[in-house]
Formats: structure tokens, sequence, C-alpha cells
């Protein structure tokens, strides 16, 4: 039963490791500030929330599982809100979005 306990807290927590990666990667490919926001927003999120569950599932119900369930929590409120002032605030501030120039040809 452990190993079956290992084997799916490892794919959790490699998957939420690719997620993050992969939402570093949208943050310095994508063009504009509102596109970046969107792997940062939920990219990490899903990303981080997946590691904590890979280690919830690792550590089995204990303590430790109910507070890294409050962190989960505490994340998918927490960075979705910021996610959504920060995008407010920039448009309020008058950051324009990016439009692609259709005479480039590109």
């Amino acid at each position: 039963m452990d190993i079956i306990r290992t084997i799916i807290s490892g794919i959790l927590i490699a998957t939420g490791c690719f997620l993050i990666v992969v939402a570093a990667i949208g943050v310095v490919r994508f063009p504009d500030f509102y596109t970046r926001m969107h792997p940062a927003g939920k990219g990490d999120t899903l990303g981080q929330g997946l590691v904590l569950t890979g280690l919830m599932v690792y550590e089995g119900f204990d303590l430790i599982s109910v507070k890294l369930l409050i962190i989960i929590i505490f994340i998918f409120i927490a960075n979705p809100t910021a996610t959504h002032a920060l995008a407010k605030a920039a448009y309020v501030a008058g950051v324009k979005p990016w439009v692609k120039d259709e005479g480039d040809g590109k």
C-alpha cells in the first residue's frame, strides 16, 4: 500500500512541478502584461495545489495533511483574487493590452 501512495504522490508532485515550469515559461514568452498574468495566475495556482496534494497523499491522513489542506484553500482563494486585483489596477492605471499589428505579416 505504501508503494501505491508513493507512486500517486510522485505523479501529483511531478505534474505540479511541470505546470509551474510551464507557467514560468509562459510568463517569459507572452507579449504583454495581461497575457503574462494568465499563466502566472492559473498555472501557479494549479501547480502549487497539485504539489501540496501530492504531499498530502504521501503523508497520509494526519495533522500535517489538514494544515496542507488549509494552505491549499488559502492559495485557491488568494491567487485568483490577487491576479484580479492586479489586472484591475493595471487597467485603471491605463496599461493598454497588446494588439497584433495586422500589417506586419507575422
